[in-house]
């Protein structure tokens, strides 16, 4: 076959960026051809995304395929979940979209709970409870500004807002929808008993559609903008952890995942949504994935601690590499310190560490001063959360797991890998570190025909990938030790 090129738009919480993908019918080899900061706004008390920002970027990184002479085919945007904006009855978008951290659903469940229960919200939608879920925030935007949704045609999701940028055309594509309670997990279609409840109208949400639905050319003034080519818009997996765990190159069904990077989202590719009082008590949170699966999974504080302390620490004027405080972290002492990482007050920007050391007060355990001991409370405790969450997600499900595959840029981390496979006694695999551009790109080769099916793309990607393995050393004991401890830490905080 000849070289198919396609791009892959990847937009995450801090940075985004560009990737062509080009696929000779056995490899995939990926090319970055831009990268830009993705930069919240806070204006007049309201976080928010700089979404025309973005835009222009998104039409930079077409505009050098171009100029570079890339035969790009498609293309497809993936980006973190819940947020959306809305359109009015003129096509214009009315506001920023609102960032998913922005203080406006904050104890938003008991503004909810008046018109509908969290069971019958779990029940049906089998989404983990979390206040920025897009249902809620479109419950927030009824409570303070309910003109704003009277006024609206259409809400869009980011990807899908993106997309219709580009196209003209408005779609609301099913994995990222799925993210923030808006669908009925079973029938795969929106739960509008929710909605209605909620007084939101029916009419706001645009046709949903599957992944690998072909949206069409540009606009003529987008074409012309960006240098006139045939780039065809396509809808893939457009939550970035969808597309990522398209992209675990596992070879059999019962593999768990931790897609790894400021969020930690762990757990199992399943058919059929697991929605019942256990996986309610547990938080476990079931997602739409690719080809009619389901992503049922836990949502994790990951990295984003150890980045907010690399800030932290830049802003006391140290600029640590990642590489230092790793080496620092290895020379601290085991276990001396462990937190929650989903602890409430981690999840907010702000000093990381001295959250911290107030966590290890509050629950009576040595507090960390150094770098290395704060890093390595970090590592250990994401470990052992790890841990937790593989023991519920296989109790759970009645099935034992032989692999743990980590994807996303925190297969770099070497040191949180073995400690992971230490643990939970499993071994690990980690790769590929560009797993969502790499989902990305085989569901546009799906939508071309040139990839068949998602057992197909995973060999593909499994081709491509230099994988990397970790197997549990011989300190057993002392990780089962921590491990009680770590339970007893999440029982009592």
């Amino acid at each position: 076959m000849a070289e198919l090129k396609m791009l892959a738009i990847d937009l995450g919480a801090s940075s985004g960026r560009g990737i062509i993908g080009s696929f000779d019918g056995n490899k995939l080899t990926l090319r970055e051809n831009h990268r830009f900061s993705n930069d919240p706004v806070f204006v007049n008390g309201r976080f928010t995304w700089d979404i025309l920002r973005i835009f222009f970027e998104i039409k930079n990184s077409i505009t050098k395929t171009v100029i570079d002479k890339e035969d790009i085919t498609s293309m497809g945007i993936d980006t973190w979940g819940v947020d959306y904006a809305l359109i009015d009855k003129n096509g214009r978008m009315m506001a920023n979209p609102t960032h998913y951290r922005d203080t406006r659903t904050v104890n938003i469940t008991d503004y909810v709970r008046q018109f509908v229960s969290p069971e019958e919200i779990y029940r049906i939608t089998g989404i983990q409870a979390a206040d920025f879920n897009t249902i809620n925030q479109l419950a927030a935007e009824k409570r303070d500004d309910a003109s704003m949704l009277e006024r609206a045609d259409k809400m869009l999701m980011t990807p899908d807002l993106l997309n219709y940028f580009l196209t003209g055309k408005m779609a609301t594509e099913y994995t990222i929808a799925s993210t923030g309670m808006l669908l009925d997990a079973k029938k795969r279609e929106f739960a509008y008993e929710l909605t209605d409840k909620l007084g939101i109208d029916r009419s706001l949400f645009a046709p949903l559609v599957m992944p690998c639905n072909n949206l069409g050319g540009l606009l003529p003034q987008i074409n012309e903008e960006v240098g006139k080519n045939n780039i065809k818009v396509v809808n893939v997996a457009s939550h970035d952890t969808a597309s990522a765990v398209i992209a675990v190159p596992a070879t059999n069904k019962d593999f768990i995942y931790i897609s790894s990077g400021t969020w930690s989202l762990m757990g199992a590719e399943i058919d059929e949504p697991l929605i019942n009082d256990d996986t309610r008590i547990a938080n476990f949170t079931n997602e739409g994935g690719a080809m009619g699966t389901i992503r049922f999974l836990k949502n994790i504080m990951g990295l984003w601690i150890i980045q907010e302390s690399r800030r932290q620490w830049k802003r006391e004027g140290n600029e640590y590499s990642f590489a230092q405080m790793e080496a620092w972290a290895k020379e601290a002492k085991p276990f001396a310190s462990l937190i929650n990482p989903d602890y409430h007050a981690f999840n907010t920007p702000g000093n990381m560490p001295e959250k911290i050391r107030e966590f290890c007060r509050i629950t009576g355990q040595h507090v960390p001063e150094t770098v290395g001991e704060v890093v390595r409370c970090i590592y250990e405790s994401l470990a052992l959360k790890y841990r937790f969450t593989v023991e519920t997600l296989e109790a759970l499900r009645g099935k034992k797991t032989s692999m743990i595959n980590v994807v996303g840029g925190g297969t770099k981390d070497k040191f949180l890998s073995q400690m992971t496979a230490d643990a939970c006694g499993i071994p690990v695999c980690a790769g590929p570190e560009e797993a969502t551009a790499m989902g990305n790109i085989v569901m546009q080769a799906i939508a071309a025909g040139e990839i068949k099916d998602l057992s197909e793309a995973r060999q593909v990607i499994a081709n491509s990938t230099e994988l990397k393995y970790y197997e549990p050393t011989q300190q057993r004991e002392a990780w089962d030790c921590a491990f009680e401890k770590f339970c007893q830490i999440q029982k009592t905080v």
